[in-house]
């Protein structure tokens, strides 16, 4: 399994069977996708800064707009169990905030089995995680974590302890490039780790590491 970041939120998955691309957002992505294709799309927040009409086609309750290039794509924008193309994805709901959403509003958390592994994208999660959702979640390989949100890096730290991944890659998501060198620096220094830029993972169930691992990925998207 392979899997890059685009900035922000986006993160594309790509198995044997089938590619997975989370919250292809217009800012990162453009209008036309910039090649990013994929089997199955995921949303966590779809209300927010919506692909654009001109392109691609509305999801399946006709509000998420996809480009050209992800227009064959399976939607998912909320809770729930799904399987496509040997995918399994578990939405889970969650929110932006910690007051249950009534300061930034709901949202979803993604839980992606591919080539065997368990991948969460957890978006633009605001809180920690209840005992209750945890055990929806169940099992993680991989964490994709937010950085400059809600979630302070200590924070975003003491939800990768409750997640127990293998291999956690942090999504700076902060408009300004000094905030985001600095939660990404604090983080690392939360995690014990050493911030050395990569430019994907590449890993199978057999050689994940022993111990939790942190990962900068280098984005491969631009802000349009």
């Amino acid at each position: 399994m392979e899997l890059t970041w685009y900035g922000r939120t986006c993160v594309r998955i790509r198995g044997r069977d089938a590619v997975v691309v989370a919250d292809p957002y217009q800012s990162v992505v453009g209008p036309t996708g910039r090649g990013i294709s994929g089997d199955v799309v995921t949303f966590s927040h779809p209300d927010d800064n919506p692909l654009p009409r001109a392109k691609g086609r509305t999801s399946r309750d006709g509000r998420t707009l996809l480009p050209s290039s992800l227009e064959n794509a399976f939607v998912l924008d909320g809770p729930g169990e799904y399987e496509v193309k040997e995918v399994l994805v578990t939405g889970v709901r969650t929110y932006r905030d910690d007051a249950r959403g009534a300061e930034l509003g709901k949202q979803t958390a993604f839980l992606i089995e591919v080539d065997g592994l368990h991948t969460i994208h957890l978006g633009e999660i605001g809180h920690l995680l209840s005992e209750e959702k945890l055990a929806d979640i169940g099992s993680v390989d991989i964490a994709c974590v937010p950085l400059g949100g809600s979630l302070s890096p200590s924070q975003a730290a003491a939800l990768v302890a409750q997640l127990d991944p293998r291999i956690v890659v942090p999504m700076p998501m902060c408009d300004d490039d000094d905030e985001c060198a600095e939660a990404l620096k604090r983080f690392f220094h939360e995690m014990g780790a050493e911030a050395v830029t990569q430019p994907k993972v590449s890993v199978t169930a057999t050689s994940l590491p022993a111990e939790t691992t942190t990962v900068l990925l280098e984005s491969r998207g631009k802000q349009v």
